[in-house]
């Protein structure tokens, strides 16, 4: 019943974009062959939210020649079945982003085909597992070109197009040729995983893992687990140790206490999420200073999840500056003294650094960021707003030295990744900016390759000669 109740909403879906199809044929000049390839308008580079949203958004607006390039297996795209290890999503169940306004692809109507309506009303947040399946459903159904077991390895500028390098499991190379390229690559696609230097260099490998890496949680039953991060993946990590047994989970953070204002509720109002990126520089640097400076807060359940059991604690002003091995053991140093665990888990985010990425190592120096084009106030400074990509007004690179040959290749590669924040605040990932960021990429794409292309769309007007009246009949005497 789930099945048929599913599939007769992915048919209300087609018939609902059949009725508004208007324009939404494709227009963009006809693809070109280079090196036996088909040259893509666009190639978008991960196959999780904000990848398949952005696809979507261009197919709607007539920008058809699009694909999507994945590392993982379907069903593996994103953190919701890998490393997340929260049991709902954060953000509240009304939240639309993918759907980009058609009623019948919200996840709402996706659960309740699935659940039934009371369900809905039942819900408070949507299961992590349940947000996996309505993406890889919405993919599905509007049929969208995703290649999985691709990973971007080389980007190059030959003849004024992206040369694409991937490589896939087996380690076989595959090519690509695109106009444009969308970077949808999540969290940590700007830069890597942070992982503290005491940590990296002291600590044995097996007796520590940052969030986002495969944890043996069963093998931590029985044992002293320590946890570095106040962040909501902190507490998701500290709660599964709990749940799989742990004898204790002590959650260490910098701050006296954690913070209990989230500025992301703030930001859900169509104002921000739509106008961002139109404010002065000055403005923007002040709304993301802010909005840094608050962070989020664990959700309220997720802190009951933990609080619940005995084996719990937390400790703010405890950060760790030190650790060192000590008969299979971890000893962390903090101001208090020293702490003894069996095993800690990393809760420390990332940083953005694109040297640290293959695929735009070679060209990094010359992405311009926030600390080469903005100089803040005295008092105002910020050392990770600095680390920022300073991007133009499409989600494009913009060069530190415009004069370098790969400049032009740098206006054609669009970061929506977490990265993009401060210059377009909410957008590819993050579900509460999706509506509006995925929106602003697409029909920017489409304006780039339409100007580009403007002498050609000319052209086809001036040979335009499809006749709408076709006879003329007994008024012929009278058109003379």
């Amino acid at each position: 019943m789930k099945t048929e109740a599913l599939e007769a909403l992915a048919c209300r879906v087609r018939d609902d974009l059949d009725h508004i199809a208007y324009a939404s044929g494709e227009w963009v000049v006809p693809p070109r062959q280079e090196e036996g390839k088909t040259v893509l308008d666009v190639a978008v580079i991960g196959g999780g939210q904000g990848g398949l949203a952005t696809c979507f958004a261009l197919q709607r607006i007539g920008v058809h020649n699009v694909a999507v390039f994945e590392r993982a297996e379907k069903g593996k795209a994103g953190p919701w079945t890998t490393f997340a290890r929260m049991i709902t999503l954060r953000t509240p169940k009304h939240v639309t982003g993918p759907d980009l306004g058609i009623p019948s692809l919200t996840p709402r109507a996706w659960y309740e085909a699935r659940y039934g309506s009371a369900a809905w009303e039942a819900l408070d947040k949507i299961d992590r597992h349940d947000w996996q399946a309505y993406l890889d459903w919405y993919s599905e159904t509007l049929a969208l070109p995703v290649i999985h077991d691709r990973t971007l390895e080389g980007i190059e500028w030959r003849d004024n197009l992206l040369h694409l390098t991937f490589r896939d499991a087996a380690g076989a190379v595959h090519e690509a040729i695109a106009r444009r390229l969308v970077l949808a690559t999540g969290i940590e696609g700007s830069g890597a995983w942070h992982v503290p230097a005491f940590i990296h260099e002291r600590i044995l490998a097996h007796l520590y893992a940052h969030t986002h890496q495969p944890i043996d949680f069963e093998a931590l039953r029985g044992k002293r687990v320590g946890v570095l991060g106040g962040g909501a993946s902190a507490f998701d990590n500290a709660a599964t140790a709990l749940e799989a047994g742990a004898a204790s989970v002590s959650v260490c953070i910098r701050r006296k206490t954690l913070p209990r204002i989230n500025p992301y509720r703030w930001m859900e109002n169509a104002g921000f999420l739509g106008h961002f990126p139109e404010l002065p520089d000055l403005t923007r640097w002040r709304f993301m200073r802010r909005i840094f400076d608050l962070n989020q807060p664990p959700p309220q359940d997720t802190f009951w999840r933990c609080s619940r059991h005995d084996g719990f604690s937390f400790h703010g002003d405890t950060p760790w500056n030190d650790a060192r091995c000590e008969d299979d053991t971890v000893i962390v140093e903090t101001p208090h003294g020293p702490m003894t665990f069996d095993y800690v888990i990393l809760g420390t985010g990332f940083v953005v650094d694109f040297t640290q990425r293959p695929e735009t190592a070679p060209f990094a120096d010359n992405i311009a960021l926030w600390g080469d084009r903005f100089q803040a106030p005295a008092g105002e400074e910020s050392v990770v707003l600095d680390s920022y990509p300073y991007l133009g007004k499409r989600s494009e690179f913009l060069p530190r030295d415009p004069s370098r040959s790969d400049a032009p290749m740098l206006a054609a590669i669009h970061n929506f990744t977490f990265a993009a924040t401060p210059s377009m605040g909410l957008s590819g990932a993050s579900i509460s900016g999706m509506r509006f960021g995925v929106d602003r990429l697409a029909r920017s794409i489409a304006c780039a390759l339409f100007v580009e292309d403007g002498e050609a769309h000319l052209e086809s007007l001036l040979s335009y000669d499809t006749e709408e009246l076709t006879s003329l009949g007994r008024e012929r005497d009278i058109l003379r």
